[in-house]
């Protein structure tokens, strides 16, 4: 399990959002948001450049593994 520090995340639209977009990648299974912590942490064999790419596409910037 990979897991991601992501800031700007504060509601619960904002983990909707970055789950709903991890969770589109292939390879992706599942996608947990903490909110409280700011992170995610991904369930699959995604590429990490991959689920980066993916949040910072959905607004949010990932600031390195937790």
């Amino acid at each position: 399990m990979l897991t991601l520090k992501v800031s700007g995340m504060s509601c619960g639209h904002c983990a909707q959002t970055v789950t709903r977009a991890v969770e589109a990648l292939p390879s992706v299974d599942r996608a947990l948001v903490d909110l409280k912590a700011g992170e995610v942490s991904i369930e699959g064999t995604a590429e990490e450049a991959a689920i980066r790419q993916a949040i910072e596409d959905a607004g949010y910037e990932v600031q390195g593994q937790a």
